[in-house]
């Protein structure tokens, strides 16, 4: 599928702008039920953590594994948006992990190749842009995660809390769950100002321009947003984003990340804003006539969607921290989730973690596999992201032979192929 093209910004979201309020003529008024939907669901929020109370839902790997998790815990999810899994790999199985990552990125250098690398573009416009990653996608610890029974299983739970099936169609197939490679967080205590501000990924601009996108969101822009599910598939494949580094091009249910260590709150590790239809409210925030013609509350094409206190004020007061993770737990967001980075880890240890998204089968994600599984075959940076291509002459990077079935076809790679690779 084709990128979108933008030629002129200001002139498409003037356009586009006038065209949604001439569909929704009374746009004031329902942003004002929405807001103060945002507004209830925020002090809920508040509450819970004033007294203690877990905000994020938890559920164990094992309820998973053997299929008793109940109705009322996956209710729950699609409201939050979000879910901590706890244990989906042993402790000790991951600490091994993460020292293994650590004697990669030690024997080949790489702190010295991030010393001459450009600054990451993606994240420029946040108040916060400078969170400690890792341009590292092939180590064996992280083929091993993606490719392991426990995480696909998972990952294919995650897949089944959407309506893959609507409107008379397959969205996409949930018992498939293709490899989306991305990179590692490795942040040492006492880091500051390395975090990142509240945002969205997989798309800004686009979420209003492109005609897919504004499919997906079809109920919000006519003005019936308690129709909208977060969790409909419809339209989510055929959607079109800006071409940039770092902009995500698969479609992700869920993104998300495996604790290759101890880490919680002030840790510099991860807060999110546990309110799934809140993409609702950023979309008609910005029809709103306080925001410039020419302006989508500061949204700019091939970024990360920033959230700002000017505009989404009540969304601000549901930030919360994930709760304390050990190593082997994951935690997963929805793919419209606002998420940030806390700014300082005042922690004693360091905050790892690998990240590892849900994914699942569908002509789009097939697609960027294709493109893909170059660079896994020749330890280049994948396709989304900056082509830093540290690996190539990595020693120990994961290679062909390391791969499990499951593992060759979640990356898409023929098993004859591999097979033919492996002798090279």
């Amino acid at each position: 599928m084709a990128a979108l093209q933008i030629d002129d910004l200001p002139a498409s979201i003037r356009a586009v702008k006038a065209r949604l309020r001439a569909q929704l003529p009374d746009y004031a008024r329902v942003f004002a039920q929405l807001e103060a939907d945002m507004r209830a669901q925020a002090a809920e929020i508040s509450e819970l953590r004033r007294r203690g109370l877990p905000v994020i839902p938890e559920i164990a790997y094992a309820d998973i594994a053997e299929d008793r998790v109940s109705e009322a815990q996956c209710q729950l999810v699609r409201k939050r948006g979000a879910c901590v899994i706890r244990r989906v790999f042993d402790p000790v199985r991951a600490q091994a992990w993460d020292a293994e990552i650590a004697d990669y990125v030690q024997r080949n250098d790489l702190d010295a190749r991030l010393a001459h690398r450009a600054e990451d573009k993606y994240f420029g416009q946040l108040a916060s842009s400078k969170p400690q990653i890792y341009g590292v996608y092939w180590s064996r610890p992280q083929v091993l995660a993606r490719q392991s029974p426990e995480l696909s299983a998972t990952r294919v739970f995650l897949n089944r809390l959407w309506r893959s099936h609507s409107e008379g169609r397959q969205h996409f197939d949930p018992e498939r769950v293709p490899a989306y490679a991305d990179r590692l967080r490795r942040r040492p205590p006492g880091s500051d100002s390395l975090g990142l501000s509240p945002h969205c990924d997989g798309g800004s601009v686009e979420r209003w321009i492109d005609d897919n996108f504004r499919q997906v969101y079809r109920h919000v822009f006519d003005g019936d947003w308690r129709r909208y599910d977060p969790f409909d598939a419809a339209w989510r494949p055929e959607v079109r984003e800006v071409a940039s580094p770092a902009v995500c091009s698969m479609f992700r249910t869920f993104q998300g990340w495996t604790a290759l260590t101890r880490q919680g709150p002030g840790d510099g590790t991860l807060q999110l804003v546990p309110i799934a239809n809140s993409m609702a409210y950023i979309l008609l925030r910005a029809l709103q006539d306080d925001v410039a013609e020419d302006d989508l509350c500061g949204a700019q094409p091939g970024r990360a969607l920033c959230i700002d206190p000017r505009w989404h004020a009540p969304l601000f007061d549901a930030v919360s921290s994930i709760p304390v993770m050990e190593p082997g737990d994951a935690v997963f967001w929805h793919c419209d989730l606002i998420h940030a980075v806390e700014d300082a880890h005042r922690g004693t240890g360091y905050s790892n973690v690998m990240y590892i998204a849900a994914t699942p089968g569908c002509a789009k994600n097939d697609e960027y596999l294709r493109r893909q599984l170059p660079a896994f075959l020749e330890g280049r940076s994948p396709p989304d992201f900056p082509a830093d291509d540290f690996e190539t002459d990595f020693v120990g990077r994961a290679g062909v032979d390391m791969l499990s079935p499951l593992g060759r076809e979640q990356l898409g790679l023929d098993p004859r192929a591999s097979e033919e690779a492996a002798k090279e």
